[in-house]
């Protein structure tokens, strides 16, 4: 017998559509990835998703100020505590641990009746019914529907010191963490010179004592009226032909300067810096989905119809980051999944499949 629904991917989009699929009796499977894989752990794209990669998670609704610990120990199975709980490390009362809220997450849905297999999804054949999915050690599953919400992962400049002080001041979200106190009154450094990074840059001079913004070239990719909000931000030094050498810091302060260099000169400059937010675009993880579904023109799930998660292939819907390049947050990607698991609910009941 086919599977009623196969979701693939193990963030809050994932987790939300196996919480809402479970309690409509559709017996959900959920494909997290495999935990061992080498391209994963140098990708980002382990399970539980990108907030596996977080600190501190202060936006997320029903998670204010307070020590979590406790209940931890308590939602949790022992086994799947984060090892910073039974070892007694500190941890934030600002928020709630990106780790943290998306374990719970995974045990909301197992406690609803959720199986989850630790594999990669390699191969899909969407022209078949019931659809087809093959995973990394050789096996298929057959499927009448599939929910596609393997996020996308942040690009990042491939430094050995970047990858040391991910989530100790080097980031690729402003939103999710230029809030944190590590970075408020302290000079932070933006990468990038589209309208993403200077979009980032004016975010963060809410909260930084100033932000130093690297561009590759000496002009900006941002639209025009982006660029002069930057230009005419007080907050804001725009630094050309800058690129980052290398990030420097310890081990108690996280990040504390970034060495950049004039790639026109070839003079390098320590810049003091609190923290480092990439802002250089993300890459959607769809490469598995081997072209059968329609994409945008950068890359992402076209949705077919407004307001549903409908993909250009009947059945298969898409949640979360995979298929939102304009919000990128952890509460819209569980709303999507949301909708992800109601609209394959009804495409399974208007097809007589449940």
């Amino acid at each position: 017998m086919p599977e009623k629904v196969v979701i693939i991917g193990s963030g809050p989009a994932a987790w939300t559509a196996a919480i809402y699929a479970a309690r409509a009796d559709l017996d959900p499977l959920v494909i997290q990835g495999n935990p061992f894989d080498k391209n994963n752990q140098e990708n980002g794209t382990l399970p539980l998703g990108q907030l596996a990669l977080t600190t501190e998670v202060e936006n997320f609704p029903s998670w204010p100020a307070g020590d979590t610990r406790q209940y931890l120990k308590t939602a949790l199975k022992e086994e799947d505590l984060p090892y910073w709980v039974t070892a007694n490390k500190p941890q934030p009362t600002h928020g709630i641990n990106g780790p943290e809220l998306v374990a719970l997450m995974r045990q909301q849905s197992v406690n609803f009746g959720t199986r989850v297999e630790s594999k990669d999804v390699v191969a899909v054949d969407l022209k078949a019914r019931p659809f087809v999915l093959r995973t990394h050690d050789g096996q298929t599953v057959e499927t009448l529907t599939v929910v596609v919400a393997t996020g996308a992962r942040a690009n990042y400049l491939g430094l050995a010191s970047e990858d040391r002080y991910k989530n100790r001041g080097v980031t690729a979200c402003a939103v999710c963490d230029g809030a944190l106190p590590r970075f408020r009154n302290k000079p932070i450094v933006v990468v990038g010179g589209g309208d993403s990074a200077v979009e980032e840059a004016g975010y963060l001079t809410k909260f930084a004592s100033r932000v130093d913004l690297l561009v590759r070239r000496d002009i900006l990719r941002a639209s025009k009226i982006m660029a002069d909000r930057a230009r005419a931000n007080p907050k804001i030094s725009l630094l050309w032909h800058h690129e980052v050498d290398e990030v420097v810091g310890n081990d108690k302060d996280g990040v504390t300067a970034i060495r950049a260099k004039n790639n026109k000169t070839g003079e390098q400059t320590e810049i003091p810096a609190a923290g480092l937010f990439l802002a250089i675009g993300h890459t959607p993880n769809v490469g598995f989905l081997g072209g059968q579904v329609e994409l945008t023109p950068t890359g992402y799930i076209r949705w077919t119809t407004l307001g549903r998660t409908y993909t250009s292939v009947a059945g298969v819907f898409a949640a979360g980051d995979v298929a939102d390049d304009y919000y990128k947050q952890a509460i819209s990607a569980a709303g999507t999944g949301c909708m992800a698991a109601l609209d394959a609910e009804r495409y399974l009941g208007h097809h007589g499949l449940i």
